[in-house]
Parts: C-alpha cells; sequence; structure tokens
C-alpha cells in the first residue's frame, strides 16, 4: 500500500475482495481504495465516474472530510465528532455526489449547530445544496439574532459579495414581520367578534331574565335578578339600553351611543333563531322591515354576521366543555 494512503473500513472477513479503485484527495494526494461495488451502489455520480475511470478524485474539502465520506459510503453511518468538525463540507460533497441519506444527515447535524458566527456560511451552502428546510431554519434564526449577526465578519462578507442573497434575506423578513402583523389583526378582528357575540347574549338574557338593573321589556319578573357571568359585557349593554330609552336625540339620528344600539338590535335580528318568540325589543319588527323592502345589506355587514354568528356558535360549544372540564378536575 502507497505511503499516505487510508483505507477507512475494516474487517475480520478473509473474502471480501481486494479493492479496485482509488479515491484521491487533491492537492494532498491521499489516497484512499475502494471498492467500485461499493460507491456506485451509494452515489450514480461515482457510478458514472467509475464506468470510464478507476481514479475518483476529490478536491475543495480538507483531507479528513473525503475519509469520513467514504466511510459514510461503507457503513451509512457518521459520526458527532465528524459531523462537528465537516459537517458543512459533507453536505456539499453529499449535494454533488447525490447520497441522499448522508445530505439528510447533515441538513440535520448542520441545523442543530447553527449559530450566529457561522449562520450566513450556512445559508449560502443552504441555497446552493438544494436544502430549504436549513434555509428557512437558518433565516428564522438569523432573523431572531439579526443584531448579533451583522456584526460578524460573515455578514460583512456577505453584504460585498453577495447582495442578491441579502436582499432574499430581508425580503423574508420584512413578510415574516407582514405575517405577524397580520396574525395581530386577525387575533383582534377575532376579538371584536367574540365582544359582539358576548353583547348579543348579554342583550337576549337582559331582555329574557334580567340582570340587576334592567329587566324584560314587556315581563315582569319576580325571580331575583342576578348578575351574569359577563357582568363587564353585560353592564355596559344595560348602561346602552338605559340611554336609548331616555335619549332626545336618537329621533334626528343625532346620538353616537343611540346608533349603536341601533347597530345591536340589528345585529341581533340578522342572527336571530327564535324570530316570533323572541323578546328582544325591535328584533321582529326590523326583520319584516327587511322583508318587505326586499333589503340586500352590503358584503361588509353579512361578513360581519356571519363572524358573529360563528363566533357566538363557537362560545355555547365551548361553555358545556368548559364545565365538563371543571368537573372532572372537581
Amino acid at each position: 500500500m502507497d505511503n499516505g494512503t487510508v483505507f477507512p473500513i475494516t474487517s475480520t472477513t478473509p473474502f471480501i475482495p481486494e479493492p479496485d479503485l482509488h479515491v484521491v484527495h487533491t492537492p494532498t494526494g491521499t489516497r484512499i481504495p475502494a471498492h467500485a461495488t461499493v460507491l456506485a451502489s451509494a452515489s450514480p455520480v461515482l457510478a458514472n465516474i467509475i464506468t470510464s475511470n478507476r481514479t475518483v478524485k476529490i478536491r475543495g474539502v480538507p483531507n479528513g472530510a473525503v475519509t469520513a465520506f467514504v466511510e459514510f459510503l461503507y457503513s451509512f453511518r457518521c459520526t458527532e465528532e465528524d459531523m462537528y468538525k465537516f459537517g458543512m463540507h459533507l453536505l456539499a460533497l453529499s449535494h454533488v455526489y447525490s447520497v441522499t441519506r448522508l445530505k439528510q444527515r447533515c441538513i440535520k447535524g448542520i441545523g442543530e449547530r447553527v449559530s450566529t458566527e457561522n449562520v450566513v456560511d450556512v445559508l449560502q451552502l443552504a441555497r446552493l445544496c438544494d436544502a430549504p428546510d436549513l434555509y428557512l431554519k437558518s433565516v428564522k434564526f438569523l432573523v431572531s439574532n439579526l443584531k448579533l449577526v451583522k456584526e460578524t465578519e460573515g455578514w460583512k462578507f456577505l453584504q460585498k459579495h453577495d447582495p442578491l442573497l441579502e436582499l432574499d434575506i430581508l425580503n423574508l423578513m420584512d413578510e415574516q414581520e407582514s405575517r405577524k402583523r397580520k396574525a395581530r389583526r386577525r387575533k383582534e378582528e377575532e376579538r371584536v367578534y367574540v365582544r359582539l357575540s358576548e353583547a348579543m347574549e348579554c342583550l337576549e338574557h337582559i331582555c329574557t331574565e334580567g340582570c340587576r338593573h334592567v329587566g324584560p321589556y314587556d315581563v315582569e319578573t319576580k325571580e331575583e335578578k342576578r348578575e351574569c357571568s359577563k357582568f363587564g359585557t353585560c353592564e355596559g349593554v344595560q348602561v346602552l339600553i338605559g340611554h336609548f330609552g331616555s335619549c332626545k336625540k336618537r329621533v334626528n339620528g343625532g346620538c353616537l351611543r343611540c346608533k349603536r344600539m341601533w347597530q345591536l338590535f340589528r345585529l341581533h335580528s340578522s342572527i336571530c333563531l327564535t324570530q316570533h318568540s323572541c323578546r328582544v325589543p325591535l328584533c321582529r319588527e326590523i326583520q319584516l322591515k327587511m322583508q318587505q323592502e326586499n333589503r340586500k345589506d352590503d358584503p361588509m355587514w353579512n361578513l360581519l354576521v356571519r363572524k358573529v354568528a360563528s363566533a357566538k356558535a363557537m362560545c355555547s360549544l365551548a361553555l358545556p366543555l368548559r364545565k365538563m372540564d371543571e368537573e372532572i378536575r372537581a
């Protein structure tokens, strides 16, 4: 065996055939004897090279990375030490020679070792090696640690030599921030729909059973008026009802609070399912008026009605589940 030759696989089996080719690391000239059948079965790219040449030359990576690469082709294993030392190089080799199992192992191993100092290098390599999962993970890490990453030599090199990647990163950051804003806006809208659905429940509760100061408009209840579980919302609706009954401006439509009460009545009538027996004032009248006028509400109002009805249905489903959970815990 030539000086400097490394043979990565040892075995006590006496019937292993002699190596029939060499993997050569350039420029050091280190020669690793190997078997053509093993390399060809592990890599379609190597299979094509071997058909015309019994020497496989690998350049651009450290000598140890080549040894770890050949060992993986034989054993399909990569040690943590090799991943720590040569993970980036092994990812490049696995991509170039189409060794899928090694590529998956490298993506996982490198992803666990992304740091402030290497994240830019990982991003560039992930893009070159078509590793979208690793690329996305690196971008998320970079965005979360942007202030520290901007102080590294890797980021400064990126700004000078790869402005397109820098632009991609900044665009991804803008998209991520846009998604966060949309999520916050959606949550706020959901809270509004839930509050409106609670207002509908409180309006029905006040007009049906009575709650502290306000009772059903057409029936005197003998039962004691109780606070509801949504007292904060219920109190606000009661204040609106009290104002609506005594306001002098509402006739001319000049009172903002009365307009709000009218909207609650209209919203209630749009989602009410007990038209003939409903005790909420003006419910039946508003529905009949809309039917007589054959009125078509604007799309935004229809969307509001659907959202509030959906929130009300979800709240009504969540209540028995919450009670059941409390009973189980008790």
